[in-house]
């Protein structure tokens, strides 16, 4: 159970003001990058010193490239090396992208009652569907952002990773707990640069414990629980809890044995959810690694 706190009116009223005039500048015809450059010049306090790089003071040239980094299009994200993703909706993704982890590096990412709204105002413009009620905590590593869907009453806690490279699907009232990793890509074992994409889908009330992994093109039925810093590699069937590495199912949830499936071995269905994504032929690819994978013929 949790206590139910407020803020004195006037801090809540001023917290509401300053979340709803970014998310009308993010909806308005504004230029996007230039939004999330002042909303952190802002989130860092340098509104005074930005102002004076704007009217073409001297600055010293540590100062400068701060400043202009503030502006997603001076950065790089690693998602743009990344082929498989569309050029155009990874550029679009990346100005907020950028903004949300800008904001977790920001003094006001500390005050939950500023963050949770944040959070849920950039994911609203961020993913490709966002639930009502969402409470995303601090730390939360996103690949993309456009290739999550979320439905209401989520809570994601600190520190957690949400791979999209492929398409993550959240259901409703899920709770993924601190340091879990969700994934939709994997490497070849022999060529890394080989990725493979993959539909993960989390049910509506699952619950995913600390340190938990959910390897890509899993699925995580309705009601189900991931135990503490286990490695799923198959489907956990509804109101299953699993748990080890790899995770098994061990029981049903008490209650439910008369609608569920015996406990035991997952089975890997993760074939059956790989995404098919042509690269576009203009596209230059590298090996950033520049090895030689023939067969060494054992010597």
């Amino acid at each position: 159970m949790k206590r139910h706190i407020e803020l004195p009116s006037d801090a809540q009223d001023v917290i509401d003001q300053a979340v709803n005039h970014i998310d009308r500048r993010l909806l308005s015809d504004a230029d996007t990058a230039t939004v999330v450059q002042e909303t952190l010049v802002d989130l860092f306090g340098e509104r005074q010193v930005y102002e004076q790089y704007r009217a073409g003071r001297e600055l010293p040239p540590m100062t400068r490239v701060r400043l202009r980094s503030y502006n997603p299009k001076n950065a790089f994200i690693e998602a743009e090396h990344w082929a498989e993703q569309e050029y155009e909706e990874i550029q679009e993704a990346k100005y907020l992208q950028y903004l949300w982890r800008g904001f977790d590096l920001s003094p006001l990412s500390n005050n939950v009652a500023f963050a949770l709204p944040f959070r849920q105002m950039l994911a609203n413009h961020l993913f490709a569907d966002a639930g009502d009620g969402l409470r995303l905590f601090g730390g939360i590593k996103i690949q993309c952002g456009h290739n999550i869907e979320m439905g209401d009453n989520t809570v994601v806690h600190n520190d957690v990773l949400l791979d999209d490279r492929g398409e993550l699907v959240i259901g409703d009232r899920v709770s993924i707990a601190d340091r879990a990793h969700i994934h939709t890509h994997g490497h070849d074992v022999v060529d890394q640069s080989d990725v493979t994409t993959y539909r993960t889908v989390i049910e509506d009330d699952v619950r995913l414990g600390y340190d938990a992994m959910v390897n890509a093109g899993c699925r995580i039925g309705e009601n189900a629980m991931v135990g503490t810093s286990a490695m799923v590699r198959g489907d956990v069937p509804a109101h299953h809890i699993a748990v080890g590495s790899p995770a098994e199912g061990v029981k049903v949830k008490p209650g439910w044995e008369s609608v569920a499936d015996d406990p035991g071995a997952l089975t890997d269905r993760r074939s059956s959810r790989e995404l098919d994504r042509e690269l576009d032929n203009d596209v230059a690819f590298f090996d950033e690694f520049d090895r030689n994978l023939a067969p060494s013929n054992g010597h």
